[in-house]
């Protein structure tokens, strides 16, 4: 079998989602990379693949995947990997295609790897990189038989550029049936925001438990805007009820890999660490000196963060004036 390796696509408002354009420029660095892109928009999208990565693409312009949840793209990849086998199959961590990766598992009888922070071929053997429980790493493989599927860390790898590369692209005339559609998408909902999304932001504050209070959660909320980033939060105070679970950054939030990041009363849990350790620069504010949150921090700061983060804030504001 050859190092043939698929990135199925998810689209994001009719374009390609970062997450899984930073997936395809792994998989062309691995090998041969062939994307799938399945929805209305996806014979506009397939050519500019080619740029990311992809020297094919499977394309199947029926707007059912847009507007019915999992099952018809499981029943289009499970007779496209019957028909071609490629090695990997590789997805990004999304709610929708870590349905889509559980399914095909089962249906097919293939393996599946989660959370993968890198991937390499020694040999022909395919070692797979994956966090364990924070503080450990373990190397998973697939046995040779089968395509094997791999789902990825968010912001894992780089976005890569291949200029000059234009896809092949292949129609699919697969028919979907009515069973398939037994998931409407029904509604969808924008949460208004205000400032850079948490997973692109390259200056992020977070708040943990040492904030003391919901209220106070504002302070961290001016610190980030007066940096033009977003704010975020640990598990414990969205555990609590102080804020909706898209502020969450962890093993078990997002991972995110701004330039700047500024822990604000947050102690520094190995759960909370894997979710941003990534980031180039930490500066770390907690009362407590002996905090877990210091040894990852290039600045640490020893204090209340009620008080320091007001005067930042204030500072900020002052500089730019």
């Amino acid at each position: 079998m050859s190092n043939t390796i698929w990135v199925l696509i998810e689209l994001e408002n009719g374009q390609p989602a970062r997450s899984s354009l930073e997936v395809l420029g792994k998989a062309a660095k691995l090998g041969r990379a062939e994307a799938v892109v399945l929805g209305a928009a996806a014979a506009e999208v397939a050519p500019t693949l080619g740029a990311y990565g992809a020297e094919k693409v499977y394309i199947h312009a029926d707007a059912t995947y847009d507007n019915y949840l999992t099952l018809p793209a499981v029943d289009t990849l499970s007779a496209l990997l019957n028909d071609h086998q490629p090695r990997l199959l590789l997805l990004a961590t999304t709610y929708e295609l870590r349905d889509i990766a559980a399914r095909l598992m089962v249906r097919n009888n293939l393996g599946l790897i989660t959370d993968a922070t890198d991937l390499a071929f020694t040999g022909e053997e395919l070692q797979v990189t994956v966090p364990w429980g924070g503080e450990n790493v373990v190397t998973a493989t697939h046995p040779h038989q089968g395509t094997g599927i791999v789902l990825t860390r968010p912001k894992a790898f780089a976005v890569e550029q291949f200029d000059g590369r234009t896809p092949e692209v292949e129609t699919l005339s697969v028919s979907i049936n009515s069973a398939a559609q037994a998931i409407k998408i029904v509604d969808s909902v924008d949460v208004a925001s205000e400032g850079p999304a948490l997973e692109d932001a390259s200056v992020i504050v977070s708040g943990g438990r040492g904030l003391g209070k919901a209220e106070n959660f504002q302070l961290v909320e001016a610190l980030a805007k007066a940096l033009q980033g977003a704010p975020g939060a640990t598990r414990a105070i969205v555990d609590a009820g102080w804020l909706p679970y898209s502020y969450q950054i962890g093993q078990t939030g997002k991972t995110v890999k701004p330039t700047l990041y500024v822990a604000a009363g947050i102690s520094g849990a190995i759960q909370h660490l894997a979710g941003m350790k990534g980031s180039k620069y930490i500066i770390a504010i907690n009362k407590d000196e002996n905090a877990p949150i210091f040894s990852v921090a290039d600045l640490g700061v020893i204090g209340d963060a009620l008080t320091i983060l007001p005067q930042l804030t204030e500072e900020v504001k002052r500089r730019k004036a």
